[in-house]
């Protein structure tokens, strides 16, 4: 699949805060990360931690938190990565899943995902 990116807007869980932002489809990567610095403007809590293992096959222990995503008018609370300052900002797959979206690999673009019932 190539590489493109989208339009996602992060808001804090109370709603009072709200960051615009351009993020990199990655559905290799589960969570979805982000600029430490960028989360704490937002007023995100760290609630835990998480051990990962990098595209590069290093493990990293990241502080992991909770904010709406909302991309194309979908919206979903999901976990995020508090990345490293200067780390592009990734929509993971389980934010993805959340917003009930997958990347079309021709139009380079979100859409959604048709779930069937059992």
């Amino acid at each position: 699949m190539g590489c493109f990116s989208c339009s996602l807007r992060l808001t804090s869980l109370d709603n009072d805060r709200t960051l615009d932002l351009e993020a990199l489809v990655d559905t290799g990567s589960f969570y979805t990360f982000v600029p430490s610095r960028l989360l704490e403007q937002l007023g995100v809590s760290r609630t835990g931690s998480v051990t990962l293992r990098l595209a590069d096959g290093r493990t990293a222990q990241y502080d992991i938190g909770q904010a709406w995503a909302s991309v194309n008018g979908e919206s979903v609370v999901t976990l995020v990565v508090f990345a490293d300052d200067d780390a592009m900002i990734l929509l993971g797959a389980y934010t993805l899943e959340g917003l009930r979206m997958a990347p079309d690999p021709v139009s380079q673009e979100l859409v959604p995902v048709l779930v069937h019932p059992l």
